[in-house]
C-alpha cells in the first residue's frame, strides 16, 4: 500500500509498504476517505516546529471500516467513522475520566501521524489503510447525512476548539466570547468562534490581522475586528488564545473578565511570564494543554448533524488524494484531501 511520508521541511513522498493486518481481536482496519491538515502541520512542513522526520503523515480524518476483529461490536465493514488522533483504550482510569489523551495503557502522547512526538508505530492517516487498536473505544460512527469532508478535522482541531468554549458556555449560558486568532492555531480559533455561536454565545469577537481568516470568521457569524492580538477590545467572560507567542497569551489573559476563563490552544515552546497578580485579583481561570478529543467527537458531530454548526466554512482548499503533496507545500489554512 501507499502512505505519505514527511522526510524533512518541504519534503514529502509516497512510500510503498506492506498492508497492516489485524493482530488482535479488538482492532479494526480503516481506509481514510477524507483527511485534513492539523494546524501544526504547516508549521512542521515549513520547519517552524521542531518535529523531525521521516514519519508517516496525517492525523485528522474520516475513514471507511474495511475489516474488524472478532471482539469489535460497535462498527462493521462499510461504516464511515471519525478516527481520533490519540490512541486510547476506553477502560483505564484516565479514559474513564474522559482524559483519553493520557491513556495509561499506551506510551505517553501516543497518536497517529505526529512522528517521534506521538510514537512512530501508529502510522499516519495519509495512507491506504490504518490499523486502529481498541476499535470499540476509539471509532465514532459518522451520523447519516454528514459529509466526511466537512468533519475531517473532528479527529483533532474541531474537537480542540469545542473544549475551549462548550463547558464554559454551559456554565455561563449566553456569555460573550473573544477569540484571538492568528497563525499558531488558525483553524482552531475559527472553529472556536463558530462553535461558540452554535452553543449560544450572545456575541463572539474574532481579532486577527489576516484578511482571509477575518472573512471566514464573518461567514461563521462572528464579529471580525482587524488588529494585532495585543490590541484591547474589551473584557470577556470567555477568551481563546490561538494567535501564538507570549504577548498574545498575556493579552488573552488580560482580556479575560472577572471570574472568566482563558484557554490557550497555541503551543508555547518557551516559558512565558504570566500576570499572576492580575489573574489572582480577577479570579481568572487559565487552561492550556492537549485536548482529550475522543469524548468530544460525538458532541461535535451532533452539532453538525443537526445543522447548528458548519465546519466546512473553515476549509479553504479541497483536493484529490493524488494532489496532496503540492497542496500541503502551499500551506492553506485548512486543507482536506479526498478519494
Amino acid at each position: 500500500m501507499k502512505r505519505l511520508v514527511l522526510d524533512a521541511p518541504d519534503s514529502l513522498h509516497w512510500d510503498d509498504i506492506d498492508e497492516p493486518v489485524l493482530d488482535a481481536p479488538d482492532q479494526a482496519l480503516v481506509r481514510p476517505v477524507a483527511v485534513a491538515t492539523c494546524d501544526i502541520d504547516p508549521a512542521v512542513i515549513q520547519g517552524r516546529f521542531p518535529l523531525q522526520g521521516p514519519y508517516a503523515f496525517g492525523h485528522e480524518g474520516v475513514a471507511e471500516v474495511i475489516a474488524v476483529g472478532d471482539e469489535v461490536t460497535t462498527v462493521r465493514p462499510g461504516d464511515k467513522v471519525v478516527v481520533p488522533f490519540q490512541i486510547s483504550c476506553g477502560v483505564c482510569d484516565s479514559c474513564l475520566r474522559g482524559r483519553t489523551g493520557n491513556c495509561t495503557t499506551v506510551p505517553f502522547m501516543s497518536s497517529y501521524g505526529l512522528g517521534p512526538m506521538g510514537g512512530l508505530n501508529w502510522g499516519g492517516f495519509w495512507s491506504d489503510l490504518v490499523r486502529v487498536p481498541h476499535a470499540d473505544a476509539m471509532l465514532v460512527p459518522l451520523p447519516a447525512g454528514v459529509d466526511p469532508v466537512s468533519v475531517a478535522s473532528a479527529s483533532d482541531n474541531i474537537s480542540d476548539a469545542h473544549r475551549t468554549v462548550a463547558p464554559h458556555l454551559a456554565d455561563r449560558p449566553g456569555a460573550e466570547v473573544l477569540v484571538l486568532g492568528g497563525p499558531a492555531a488558525p483553524s482552531i480559533g475559527l472553529y472556536a468562534a463558530g462553535l461558540a455561536l452554535a452553543l449560544g454565545a450572545a456575541r463572539v469577537v474574532y481579532l486577527d490581522t489576516d484578511p482571509e481568516r477575518l472573512a471566514i470568521a464573518a461567514r461563521l457569524g462572528a464579529e471580525p475586528i482587524e488588529g494585532k492580538p495585543t490590541e484591547r477590545v474589551g473584557r470577556f467572560p470567555i477568551t481563546v488564545e490561538a494567535a501564538g507567542g507570549a504577548k498574545a497569551l498575556v493579552a488573552a489573559i488580560r482580556a479575560t473578565a472577572n471570574d472568566g476563563t482563558c484557554t490557550s490552544v497555541s503551543v508555547q515552546t518557551q516559558d512565558v511570564a504570566l500576570p499572576m497578580l492580575e489573574m489572582y485579583s480577577r479570579c481568572c481561570t487559565f487552561h492550556t494543554g492537549r485536548a482529550h478529543v475522543r469524548p468530544t467527537i460525538p458532541q461535535v458531530l451532533d452539532l453538525v448533524a443537526t445543522g447548528r454548526f458548519d465546519p466546512s466554512l473553515v476549509t479553504t482548499r479541497t483536493v484529490a488524494w493524488e494532489d496532496s503533496i503540492d497542496a500541503l507545500l502551499e500551506g492553506p489554512v485548512k486543507l482536506v484531501a479526498t478519494r
